[in-house]
């Protein structure tokens, strides 16, 4: 054995660049293996943001829309029996489940809300309050166990969202 000027020993007829790059192997399995962890967990939050930004665009549109079903239902002509608070959750509620039929966790509340005086009608004016709470499920490792409710470990976000739609009511009585 020979020693070079680095002091490391290498064999005989071997040169002493193979020495140098059999060193620097190492380093770069050690560096990957200290990066990779960090870049997949970035890489997973990343997709689990976009996967949450679906989901809360879906919960948006499903509230739009119960609350539009809702009002007009909640008006005096509507449902053919003068509609009401009642009758405007109960047929949101039957809406509900047919838009998320495999999703129990999936609720939908409704209220009505006195707004303004009308001028020209002189009726008081009313808005139908929908508020939907809809569990999100994040499905990437790592960033869900940041991002869920507690316990951490359930995988899920509860999402609430509220939608105010008038209520219409004919403009003679």
């Amino acid at each position: 054995m020979k020693r070079s000027a680095s002091g490391a020993c290498r064999a005989a007829g071997q040169p002493a660049g193979l020495w140098a790059r059999v060193k620097r192997t190492g380093q770069v399995t050690v560096e990957l293996l200290l990066v990779l962890p960090v870049f997949m967990l970035l890489l997973f939050f990343i997709m689990e943001m976009g996967n949450l930004g679906f989901q809360t665009i879906l919960a948006h549109h499903c509230a739009y829309e119960l609350a539009r079903i809702g009002s007009l239902v909640a008006g005096p002509t509507g449902a053919g029996s003068g509609g009401g608070q009642a009758v405007a959750v109960q047929k949101m509620k039957s809406v509900l489940g047919q838009m998320f039929p495999s999703s129990p966790g999936v609720m939908v509340e409704g209220q009505m809300v006195g707004t303004l005086k009308d001028p020209q009608s002189g009726q008081m004016g009313e808005d139908l309050l929908v508020t939907l709470t809809y569990p999100a499920r994040l499905i990437f490792p790592g960033s869900s166990y940041f991002l869920s409710d507690p316990p951490k470990g359930s995988k899920k976000k509860k999402l609430i969202v509220r939608v105010r739609m008038p209520v219409e009511k004919p403009y003679f009585q």
